[in-house]
């Protein structure tokens, strides 16, 4: 049977799967890579520290398997990273990543100066700070020389595929991300490129995420034992995921609990959220989607856990706390990197409130997983305000495997929460990209039917009542924390 390899480029891990042609996996491998915050709000990597993790991986996902059935290879990757190279293909700087806050400036310039409706014309979105767009106005005002060298703009995933390939190129889902994608038309944007002082020639060339886009490199593959290997163009790490959990089509929906909380709503048709809270991009499986993004969550659980409490054992952090759903008196605002759907605010910050002398250990545990599920009714509630229904969805990424957590969101959405049977989001979805791109099935959607299977359905429980009411409060805790948070920001 054939196999073929998913990578998911995630933002301190990258995780690869072997997986043959009837969804089976046969080997999974994750390497670690350092992340550097070199100030207050900023975020970096260095993209030759991925592709190191990379071929590392493949040798390892390899051990022991058949190498000759290997027909595929594509990746889902975190996206909005700003990856430069120049003429010589030398990395020009470290890749600005998703959950950088430096650009609020160029972010206000091009929401105010260009104008929300100018840009929601040009690219169906707004800008975030998170967006390629705001890093590359952000690096030609700020680093000249470094802007002046570039020659290719780039993915975070994208740059895997040049190097593993030879070709620079981009899929749809992931250059909507950028603010310089004609989502509707699913082609770069001649003016946005302008307003960035970028060309067109300076941005890949655009595919299908199911598309073929080249061969491994002879030489990779003579270092694998590797003979003919397609490489498939790949999708945003969100879009991935979706097609991982079989989200795909008209009106499915997704929660993803990785680093960062994703709330992925797909359709077969282009629409635009005029509220401007979510994003609207092209998907995967060559539609469309609605998305919201909280920049935090399961990243808060692990910065609690690990970071101030000092355990890695979430499981016996979280024992007995399913008896206190819905009851708890604690909150957690979420953002502690600031936030996007629906605030949009890079001064964002986390807090806890409602503490008291009897406040216990456990109660703000529970209150940072709410608190991040609260977020993502916020992104839930943004589609409903669109007129999307949503009566159910699907859950994936690191936060899904704690059983308490689907509970909690099952019950803040008061809505089926369905576990597929591989949780393995983006590099799942991405090797079901890399079996259409080779011919194994004929689309995305005959793949997912093919292939996802769901394992069990959490069920919204008594507390969805209460959660209700305490939602409605955390609601109203942002808008009357926000001048704080500019003013504790300095800006």
């Amino acid at each position: 049977m054939n196999t073929y390899i998913g990578i998911d480029l995630g933002t301190s891990t990258v995780k690869m799967l072997l997986v043959a042609a009837d969804g089976t996996i046969l080997s999974s491998v994750t390497k670690d890579y350092p992340v550097s915050y070199p100030q207050d709000g900023w975020s970096e990597q260095n993209p030759e520290d991925w592709y190191t993790a990379v071929l590392a991986g493949i040798s390892e996902l390899l051990e022991g398997q058949d190498k000759k059935a290997v027909k595929g290879i594509s990746a889902g990757g975190q996206m909005h990273g700003l990856v430069a190279l120049d003429a010589d293909d030398n990395v020009v700087r470290p890749c600005i990543l998703w959950n950088d806050g430096r650009t609020a400036k160029e972010t206000e310039y091009l929401n105010t100066e260009i104008g929300k409706a100018k840009l929601t014309e040009l690219t169906g979105n707004i800008a975030f700070a998170g967006f390629t767009a705001p890093k590359i106005l952000w690096l030609k005002a700020n680093e000249p020389e470094n802007f002046a060298r570039i020659a290719k703009i780039m993915l975070p995933k994208d740059y895997i595929v040049y190097k593993l390939s030879g070709t620079f190129s981009s899929d749809l889902s992931d250059a909507a991300g950028t603010l310089l994608l004609d989502v509707k038309n699913r082609r770069w944007s001649d003016e946005m490129c302008s307003i960035c002082g970028v060309s067109e020639k300076m941005l890949p060339e655009l595919h299908e995420s199911y598309e073929t886009v080249g061969k491994l490199k002879s030489e990779l593959a003579e270092k694998f034992g590797l003979c003919d290997v397609k490489i498939i163009a790949g999708a945003g790490d969100n879009a991935a995921a979706a097609v991982g959990t079989g989200t795909v089509g008209e009106g499915g929906c997704n929660v993803s609990l990785g680093t960062s909380g994703t709330l992925f709503v797909s359709s077969a048709t282009y629409s635009e959220d005029k509220r401007n809270a979510l994003h609207s991009f092209c998907h995967a499986d060559g539609g469309y989607h609605l998305m919201g993004c909280i920049l935090s969550a399961a990243s808060c659980n692990a910065w609690w856990a690990d970071g101030i409490l000092g355990t890695d054992d979430y499981a016996k952090e979280q024992a007995g706390l399913d008896k206190q759903l819905g009851d708890n008196n604690v909150y957690f605002l979420p953002y502690l990197m600031g936030e996007r759907s629906p605030h949009n605010d890079v001064n964002a910050r986390g807090a806890f409130i409602g503490m008291r002398p009897d406040t216990t250990r456990g109660q703000m545990t529970l209150a940072v997983m709410e608190g991040v599920a609260f977020a993502l009714k916020d992104c839930l509630e943004a589609a409903r305000a669109n007129g999307v229904k949503v009566e159910r969805t699907k859950i994936c990424g690191g936060g899904a495997k704690s059983p308490l957590w689907r509970q909690i969101i099952a019950d803040v959405f008061d809505m089926p929460v369905d576990i597929p049977v591989t949780e393995q989001g983006p590099s799942y979805g991405a090797a079901m990209l890399a079996m259409v791109g080779c011919g194994e099935y004929a689309d995305v959607k005959s793949a997912a039917d093919a292939i996802v299977r769901v394992s069990e359905t959490v069920m919204p429980d008594k507390a969805a009542e209460k959660y209700r009411e305490r939602y409605a409060m955390f609601a109203k805790l942002y808008p009357a924390l926000k001048d704080v948070f500019r003013d504790m920001s300095g800006r």
